[in-house]
C-alpha cells in the first residue's frame, strides 16, 4: 500500500528517537509608519537648490579672482598676445601663402612695430613743434577763463584761475617728497608693464605660429568624448574674441579721425596727441570715448574759448551717436551679441574690481562667455544631434575637427561588425540555438 499517494516520491524513513527538523517561521516585520508630508513649499525647495549652487558658483568666482589677481602680470601678458594674435593672424595667414610660416611671423611684427612707432614718433615731432605756441595759447586762455568766469552767469571774483594756479603750484612743491615717492613706485610699474610687454610679444609669436598645433595638443589631453564639446566651445570663444578685438580696434580708429578731423576745423591744438588719447580711450566701450572728449574740451577752453569748449562738449553726443547706432551694429554685431545695458554693468564691474584694466577687459571676458554658454546651449551634445540631415550626422558637410567628426549614435568605436548583424539574423540564430 502506497501511504505516500499516488504520483508522490516515497518518504525516507526517520531513525527512531529522532525529533522532527524544526522549521523556524519568521514573524513578519510590522509596516514602517507613513512618512508625515512634506510642509516645504515645492517653489522653496527649488529656490534653495538654486541659492546652494549659486553660492558655490560665487564663491569659485571669488577665489578664481583672488587667483588671478595674485598673477596679474602673465595673466595680462596672456590677455595682450591673444589682442596681438587676433590682430595680426589675418596679416601671418595671408603672408603664408607665399613664404614660410616663420618668415611671415616675423614679417607681420616688424609692420606692426613701424606702425605703432611712426604714430608715435609723429605724435611726439608734433608736441614738441607745438610746445611753445601751445604755452603762450593756454597762458592767454587761462586769462579768457578768468574775464569770462567774472561775468554772468557765474559772478566769480577777479583772479579766481590765477589764484587757482598758484594753490597748485603751492601743493605741488609742499608734497614733492610724497610725489618722487610715487614716482619711484610708477618706475617700477613700469618696469612690470615693460616684462609684461615682452611676455605677450613672445607668447604672441607661437600663438601666431603654431596656435592651431597648440590647441590641438589641448584638446587631446581632455578624454574623447569631451574633445567634441571643448572643441565648439573653443571655436566660439575665438572667433567672439578675435571679432571684438578687430571691431573694437576699427570704432576706435574710426572715433580718433572723426574727432581729429572736427578739433582741426574747430582750430584746436594738439590735435594728434588728442587722436592718439581718443582711440586708446575708445578702447572702453560706453566711458573711454566721453572721458577723452571732455579733456578736448579742457583744451579747447583753455586755447579757443568757451564757445570752441561748448562745440567740443557737443561733439561728445555726436560720437557717442554715431558709435551706439552705427559703428557697433555694423561692425560688432555680427561677433558680440549683447545688450548696452550689460556692456554697461560688466565695465562698471570691471573697473570696481580691477580698475583701469578691469574695464579693459570686462567687456571682452563677458562677450566670450556669453559666447560658449549659447553654443553649447544651442547645439548642447553631439550624440542628440546626429539626425538625418543635422550637424555630425548622416549628409553633413563638416570636415576635419568639425561637429560632423563626432560618432554616430549606437556606432561605438569598439563595436565589430560581429555585433552589427541584422534583427532577423540575431532571432535565427537564437532559435537555432
Amino acid at each position: 500500500m502506497d501511504v505516500n499517494g499516488p504520483g508522490q516520491p516515497p518518504r525516507r524513513p526517520r531513525p527512531l528517537g529522532s525529533r522532527p527538523p524544526r522549521v523556524a517561521l519568521r514573524r513578519p516585520r510590522p509596516a514602517a509608519p507613513p512618512e508625515p508630508p512634506e510642509h516645504v513649499p515645492a517653489g522653496l525647495r527649488t529656490a534653495a537648490g538654486y541659492a546652494w549652487r549659486l553660492g558655490l558658483l560665487g564663491v569659485a568666482v571669488y577665489l578664481a579672482v583672488g587667483v588671478l589677481g595674485e598673477l596679474q602680470v602673465p595673466v595680462i601678458a596672456v590677455f595682450l598676445a591673444l589682442v596681438i594674435t587676433s590682430v595680426l593672424r589675418p596679416l601671418v595667414d595671408l603672408l603664408d601663402r607665399v613664404m614660410p610660416r616663420s618668415l611671415a611671423v616675423l614679417l607681420a611684427f616688424v609692420c606692426a612695430v613701424a606702425l605703432v612707432g611712426g604714430v608715435l614718433a609723429l605724435v611726439g615731432t608734433n608736441v614738441a613743434d607745438e610746445w611753445n605756441g601751445i604755452g603762450n595759447e593756454l597762458r592767454g586762455g587761462l586769462g579768457r577763463i578768468d574775464q569770462w568766469l567774472t561775468r554772468a552767469p557765474f559772478h566769480l571774483r577777479a583772479g579766481t584761475v590765477t589764484a587757482l594756479r598758484a594753490k597748485i603750484g603751492a601743493f605741488l612743491s609742499a608734497h614733492r617728497s610724497a610725489l618722487l615717492t610715487t614716482a619711484l613706485s610708477g618706475a617700477s610699474t613700469a618696469v612690470e608693464m615693460a616684462t609684461g610687454l615682452a611676455l605677450a610679444v613672445f607668447c604672441s609669436v607661437f600663438f601666431l605660429h603654431s596656435g592651431d598645433r597648440m590647441w590641438a595638443w589641448a584638446q587631446h589631453q581632455l578624454p574623447a568624448r569631451a574633445r567634441p564639446v571643448w572643441g565648439r566651445a573653443g571655436r566660439a570663444a575665438w572667433h567672439t574674441f578675435a571679432g571684438y578685438t578687430r571691431g573694437v580696434l576699427i570704432v576706435a580708429a574710426t572715433n580718433a579721425v572723426l574727432v581729429g578731423v572736427a578739433l582741426a576745423v574747430l582750430r584746436v591744438p594738439l590735435v594728434l596727441p588728442l587722436m592718439v588719447l581718443e582711440f586708446v580711450a575708445a578702447l572702453v566701450p560706453l566711458i573711454g570715448s566721453p572721458i577723452a572728449l571732455a579733456v578736448a574740451a579742457l583744451v579747447a577752453l583753455a586755447a579757443r574759448g568757451p564757445v570752441v569748449a561748448l562745440l567740443v562738449l557737443a561733439l561728445i553726443v555726436i560720437i557717442g551717436q554715431i558709435e551706439g547706432h552705427l559703428l557697433h551694429p555694423l561692425v560688432l554685431g555680427w561677433s558680440v551679441r549683447i545688450h548696452p545695458v550689460a556692456v554697461a554693468l560688466s565695465v562698471i564691474g570691471g573697473a570696481v574690481l580691477a580698475g583701469v584694466l578691469g574695464a579693459v577687459v570686462a567687456v571682452p571676458v563677458v562677450s566670450v562667455a556669453w559666447a560658449v554658454i549659447s553654443e553649447l546651449r544651442d547645439h548642447g551634445p553631439p550624440e542628440r544631434r546626429n539626425g538625418p540631415g543635422s550637424r555630425g550626422g548622416p549628409g553633413s558637410r563638416g570636415g576635419p575637427g568639425s561637429r560632423g567628426d563626432a560618432p554616430a549614435m549606437g556606432d561605438h568605436p569598439r563595436r565589430t561588425q560581429h555585433d552589427r548583424r541584422r534583427p532577423d539574423q540575431g532571432e535565427a540564430r537564437e532559435r537555432g540555438g
